[in-house]
């Protein structure tokens, strides 16, 4: 999103970074909603007029000079060398080359410095660049001197309530969200809010955008209502501009739903997720990805409310949807197929008491569709390794890293449900007195399958694995205790209780924040 805002006989742009957000909805326990995030990041650039302005509107990325008030132009060679350290800067960057982008900025700073003076708004918008990779690359102690800096030059050159103050002012916000600094944020927020309602009115889309992230960061300080009557109106600004369809509103109503969810008001979150999935398929219909998503979290809200038979028959659509779209093996249809094999096992346990026969038909449904879950995540991740693709940086390499990772995550879920499975059948069949050969072999492949892909930091280091991990080794041990196995004895078993404690400590931090 690009403000422009002319000074003097010219322009100035300033970029407001947005998220793409790809959105993988995978099983964690009951249910849980994993985000998989590229930012891909925009940059201020200004513009000198207006024929370079819609130039650089249609992509074009002119960087022009700005005029003085006696008309003049500040041209030299260390203007000269400022633009074209920002244009190659900014390619390198989006390139996935993070060490030349960054010697480029630092030096397009320099001559801006020099070029244009020490306090010149080029000097801020060649600081913001910086901070703004800095920011993405989550060096924050590096980011936020560069945003003060670019902060403290727009509020001196141009006055303490001009609205590219306030847009630095949200910029410098999204740095504080990110580390948590919350309170830091809200003054951020709350001071570019207010610029922004004077300059540019209250139902601006900017305003709301505001708006929006200020209630995220009340709702992370605990201020619920606050927060979501906040939200609420960034939402209803956006649908009164005719934006109701677009992505960012989607986003926004998303995140009211996940409020609903985490404050235990499933009827709202549900309310709120069939507009989503209304809107989806009015706009983009069945052969997107997009409403496949909106209507997989519909049938999340609806399995923790126990509403199984609706949400199996979303799952199974979903499924359906995918296999149109997606090779056959694609990790999201594994994903897809754990889903309805989750709803199948609750189905059973409604069903052991009145019907055995039905609940052990149920089972082996659930147990033909992670059969196949666990091929399609073992076949992805043994591409993934063999390819030795797995590897730092930004673009396609960090998706690659995400698909590993939501494999592992699959894998390691469905494995452990199969051995779930497992015990389950063994208790309707009655037949504990039996070497529980099946249970214990989908324990210890899930065990086998972190190990092996262990090795692979950049996919197993990740807190949802762990916590997935750590779930397969306390059930394995569980089910030792009750039954006793073959291969759990001795020193094995004490090696992998000291893991769980490991493990414990390791991912506590994570469940704090989350919490």
């Amino acid at each position: 999103m690009k403000l422009s805002y002319k000074f003097g006989s010219g322009d100035y742009t300033w970029s407001m970074n947005q998220m793409n957000h790809y959105l993988w909805i995978v099983i964690c326990g009951n249910a849980a909603i994993i985000l998989g995030i590229n930012a891909n990041p925009v940059f201020a650039k200004d513009i000198s007029t207006e024929s370079s302005f819609e130039s650089s509107a249609e992509g074009d990325g002119i960087i022009g000079l700005r005029k003085v008030e006696d008309g003049s132009v500040i041209s030299n060679i260390h203007t000269s060398k400022w633009r074209i350290f920002t244009d190659n800067g900014r390619d390198f960057f989006l390139q996935g080359k993070i060490e030349e982008a960054e010697k480029l900025f630092l030096s397009a700073i320099q001559e801006a410095r020099e070029g244009f003076g020490e306090r010149d708004p080029h000097v801020a918008s060649a600081c913001n660049n910086l901070a703004e990779l800095y920011r993405v690359t989550k060096a924050f102690h590096k980011a936020e001197p560069l945003f003060l800096e670019a902060t403290d030059i727009l509020e001196e050159s141009f006055g303490p309530e001009d609205i590219r103050v306030g847009a630095a002012l949200h910029n410098l916000g999204q740095l504080y969200l990110l580390q948590r600094k919350l309170e830091e944020a809200r003054v951020c927020y709350e001071r570019s809010l207010k610029i922004k309602g004077r300059v540019l009115g209250y139902g601006h889309t900017d305003y709301s955008d505001t708006m929006y992230h200020l209630g995220m960061v009340l709702y992370l300080q605990g201020k619920e209502k606050d927060s979501e009557a906040l939200i609420q109106d960034s939402i209803r600004i956006l649908e009164e501009g005719g934006q109701g369809e677009s992505y960012v509103c989607i986003k926004r109503i998303r995140y009211l739903a996940q409020i609903y969810l985490k404050s235990n008001r499933p009827t709202e979150a549900e309310n709120v997720q069939r507009k989503i999935l209304h809107i989806m398929e009015l706009s983009k219909g069945w052969n997107s990805l997009d409403t496949i998503i909106a209507a997989e979290g519909l049938a999340m809200t609806l399995q923790s409310a126990e509403n199984l038979k609706e949400a199996q028959e979303l799952f199974e659509r979903c499924l359906d949807a995918r296999k149109m779209l997606l090779p056959e093996d694609h990790i999201q249809i594994g994903a897809n197929m754990l889903h309805i094999a989750r709803v199948a096992m609750l189905n059973c346990n409604r069903l052991r008491k009145l019907d055995i026969s039905g609940a052990i038909s149920e089972l082996e449904k659930a147990k033909d569709l992670l059969e196949n879950s666990i091929r399609i995540a073992q076949r992805v991740l043994d591409k993934l390794i063999k390819q030795k693709v797995i590897t730092k940086g930004y673009g396609a390499p960090g998706e690659t890293r995400r698909d590993g990772r939501v494999a592992l995550l699959i894998l390691l879920q469905s494995l452990d449900a199969l051995g779930h499975l497992e015990i389950t059948k063994q208790e309707l069949q009655e037949s504990q007195e039996h070497s529980p050969v099946e249970a214990e072999r989908a324990l210890f492949q899930c065990i086998s399958a972190y190990r092996e892909f262990g090795a692979e930091r950049l996919i197993s280091d990740f807190p949802e694995v762990k916590g997935q991990y750590l779930s397969c080794l306390k059930r394995l041990i569980s089910y030792s205790s009750t039954v006793g196995t073959q291969r759990l004895k001795g020193e094995t078993l004490q090696e992998l209780e000291d893991e769980i404690k490991h493990l414990e400590v390791e991912i506590s931090p994570y469940r704090k924040q989350k919490n």
